[in-house]
């Protein structure tokens, strides 16, 4: 009868129990994409800084002819794209990563120079995913406070220590677009251990139109702890697509294979990539069309009242303590942005009719 018992008890046990997940899981923020229209709603999308304009019909026609080969799988090492990145930048193939867009490079980085209890310093606010990143690595996360809307790289240096691993410099910085000039990225790199990674996260750099902004392929070669991670997702319009990539040294780069998810670069994302730097040219054009856009609709902004700062990226930085309320306005305007509640509203330099909106939001606000 005992025994029975205590069966039957363990066998309920075991009904009710659930699997036990990591602890640190509880701190993890998810990341939070910007919004998409809802079903039958036409709203001016500006709040995740994708490209306003369609895929170049080469480009489509590459991703059209890859996907029928999708029965098999990619090729695992990206080896043809990898090629075509180092001969770009001027480095040889084995110094570069490529990756299922710029998070994966970053994330990847963490794994490969963080354990438990290390440190990973960086700006804040930036971009989003940083914190969730180093806390699945089991590290932990030294946020420094921005200046005047900019990362404040001496404030960075002096946060390093003993147990720092690695610092991530976002430049244009996602979301407030202010970018690292060339002087601030040399002397924070003469001040930083050589055997801690710098990452410079140059997810908007194709942007940059101010001649001071670092150029960091220029530091590779006298910094072997320099990495330099640029994406597809923006510039190029593969945001749905996933390519990005990191130039560094040899051992830094095999260390991202090392611990690359094998196939998450698909078959069509390789073809989109490669179709692009046939193309990138165009591509280009459209990009300057884009910051031709930027300036103007920043100082009508500036005219209405609103303080903007100074951006280097596809997007503007709307910095305010009423962040849910604008973002409602924008909305009730027909735009959507990225709020980020308590700090600001980030929206996307889009088309022409676009920014019409975004200043009619904006006029709105001030007076309301």
């Amino acid at each position: 009868m005992t025994t029975r018992g205590c069966t039957s008890c363990a066998r309920s046990l075991r009904a009710v129990s659930t699997p036990r997940l990591r602890p640190v899981l509880s701190s993890v923020p998810v990341y939070k994409p910007g919004r998409r229209p809802a079903a039958g709603q036409v709203l001016s999308r500006l709040a995740s800084n994708e490209m306003p304009y369609p895929l170049l019909p080469e480009v489509t026609a590459a991703i059209t002819a890859a996907v029928t080969d999708s029965n098999r799988y990619p090729d695992p090492s990206v080896t043809v794209l990898t090629e075509r990145l180092a001969a770009k930048h001027g480095v040889d193939p084995s110094r570069v990563a490529v990756g299922c867009g710029s998070n994966q490079i970053v994330q990847e980085l963490v794994e490969i120079s963080c354990d438990a209890g290390q440190e990973v310093v960086f700006g804040w606010r930036s971009f989003e995913a940083y914190p969730g990143f180093t806390a699945i690595a089991g590290a932990t996360a030294v946020k420094v406070p921005l200046k005047d809307q900019a990362l404040d790289l001496p404030a960075m240096a002096a946060a390093v220590t003993d147990r720092t691993r690695l610092v991530l410099l976002c430049s244009p910085n996602n979301p407030t677009g202010t970018a690292l000039t060339q002087s601030d990225v040399v002397d924070f790199l003469a001040t930083v251990p050589g055997d801690v990674l710098v990452v410079v996260d140059e997810a908007y750099f194709e942007f940059v139109d101010d001649p001071a902004v670092v150029n960091t392929f220029t530091l590779l070669d006298e910094h072997p702890n320099l990495v330099v991670v640029r994406t597809f997702s923006k510039a190029y319009g593969l945001a749905g697509l996933r390519v990005g990539y990191a130039v560094s040294t040899p051992e830094i780069a095999g260390a991202l294979r090392q611990v690359h998810l094998p196939f998450s670069v698909t078959i069509a994302a390789q073809a989109a990539a490669l179709a692009s730097l046939d193309v990138e040219e165009r591509l280009l054009a459209q990009v300057a069309s884009v910051v031709e856009l930027r300036e103007p609709l920043r100082k009508e902004l500036l005219d209405l009242g609103w303080d903007i700062p100074p951006t280097q990226g596809n997007f503007v930085w709307f910095p305010t303590p009423e962040a849910d309320a604008l973002s409602r306005v924008f909305e009730e305007h027909g735009v959507l942005v990225r709020c980020f509640s308590g700090e600001g509203c980030r929206v996307t330099v889009g088309l022409p009719g676009d920014n019409a909106k975004v200043i009619a939001a904006a006029r709105a606000a001030r007076s309301a």
